[in-house]
């Protein structure tokens, strides 16, 4: 059976990145589980916080693992959606993390996140279940 694909968002990443045992991230705990993808939004927040050539390295193996999904006219339709509907109810949430949720949403993937307070507001968006984070 063929695993489940699933976006992950920046939160996940930067877990992985800070975590000296790997082992203990929610990335390592959802590998074999899932395939992983990720916005061009997430690839661009990660790359920019990017401090040191371990963290390159780690990110250049990383990415080589995972589709980089970018944001197109679908993408772009679903985010004027979603900040349409957030701002009638007072609700908006950041520009990255709304284009991160549009991307989930235009693609039908689930969104692997540790920021489920801002995610939940966006209608017709599963956030994946994760693994308790130590």
């Amino acid at each position: 059976m063929e695993a489940t694909t699933i976006l992950l968002d920046t939160s996940i990443l930067i877990d992985f990145f800070r975590k000296r045992d790997k082992s203990k991230s929610i990335l390592f705990q959802l590998t074999g589980q899932y395939r992983f993808s990720i916005s061009v939004i997430t690839a661009f927040e990660i790359k920019i916080g990017i401090q040191t050539p371990v963290q390159q390295s780690d990110y250049d193996t990383l990415v080589q693992n995972l589709e980089v999904l970018p944001i197109d006219h679908a993408c772009i339709d679903e985010a004027a959606a979603i900040y349409k509907a957030l701002k009638l109810k007072n609700a908006l949430i950041e520009l990255a993390d709304l284009l991160i949720g549009a991307t989930a949403v235009s693609n039908a993937l689930p969104l692997a996140t540790l920021n489920r307070k801002h995610f939940e507001r966006i209608p017709n968006l599963t956030l994946v279940d994760l693994p308790e984070n130590e």
